[in-house]
């Protein structure tokens, strides 16, 4: 599958710009983690443009990252409720 140069862009400045292992950001995006490695080697050489917004967006990524780790530690009670309501005789 073919990805268009804006999609490649914004692949590249997640990557770069929102501390999450380019591994995950690869999974995220639906691409591999060769296909994200070799579009960040690219426009590292071909200079990426640098975004006015790119702190408010590191922020926002950051954030995102945070409320899906609270979400996640939510769930923990509930599945452990769920296992021990089960476990009645």
């Amino acid at each position: 599958m073919k990805h268009s140069e804006e999609f490649q862009r914004e692949a590249v400045r997640i990557a770069l710009t929102s501390g999450l292992p380019r591994k995950r950001v690869a999974a995220d995006l639906g691409i591999g983690l060769s296909t994200l490695t070799r579009w960040v080697s690219l426009y590292r050489q071909d200079g990426l443009p640098a975004s006015p917004d790119t702190d408010l967006e590191r922020e926002n990524e950051r954030l995102r990252l945070e409320n899906r780790v609270l979400r996640e530690e939510r769930e923990v009670p509930k599945k452990a409720t769920q296992f021990f309501a089960s476990q009645k005789p």
